[in-house]
């Protein structure tokens, strides 16, 4: 089973992540955690991009489109050495972010549509869970964090964002479901389960 964690940055994909793999190791579920962008070179890559550590040769930052075609190429890359392999030898696959986050971030500069397209190879996951948390207490997460904060770190910007992942749902086949990211991570982790559980072929 692929399951999808979505949400905006401070939401707590990245924690519900290592809960829900703690979860499948105790049901005695094998299972890969991963996450985008990957940890490979396109998604290493990205990742200084959006810390502003990697620029053009003339100082300027790369534009939403170069931005996107990177997001899926590092997909496509990640589905062929990750995903996919993983799947086939019977495991399940967990991951922070997938496709929708690049409809919702790069969808909000650049057409969404176009998007889609350059990431119409990137199968559907087996369910994404939406991690519902106003965007005001996301940027509340992201200052307690500390550390640096990448360019779509902003109030402002994560309120475009929410609004660019309602858009993004209707333009992928993924079954999704909104969990709340409200409460204790325990509390949001129990909800998660539920609705994997209720998804969990028979």
């Amino acid at each position: 089973m692929f399951v999808v964690l979505e949400g905006l940055d401070g939401a707590g994909t990245t924690t519900q992540l290592g809960l829900l793999s703690e979860r499948l190791t105790s049901e005695g579920l094998d299972h890969l955690t991963t996450r985008e962008p990957t940890g490979r070179l396109v998604g290493r890559t990205i990742r200084q991009i959006l810390a502003g550590k990697l620029l053009r040769p003339d100082g300027s930052s790369f534009d939403a489109e170069t931005l996107a075609l990177l997001f899926a190429t590092d997909r496509l890359d990640h589905l062929t050495h990750l995903i996919e392999p993983a799947l086939a030898h019977g495991k399940w696959v967990i991951s922070d972010r997938y496709v929708h986050s690049s409809l919702a971030y790069q969808g909000m500069e650049v057409d969404r549509h176009w998007v889609a397209k350059i990431n119409a190879q990137a199968r559907p996951a087996d369910l994404v869970i939406w991690l519902d948390l106003d965007p005001e207490a996301c940027m509340e997460r992201v200052a307690a964090r500390g550390g640096e904060r990448d360019i779509f770190e902003t109030a402002e910007k994560l309120k475009l964002f929410a609004e660019g992942y309602a858009q993004s749902f209707a333009l992928r086949s993924d079954p999704w479901v909104k969990v709340s990211g409200e409460g204790s991570r325990e509390a949001v982790a129990a909800r998660i389960w539920a609705a994997v559980s209720a998804a969990r072929p028979s």
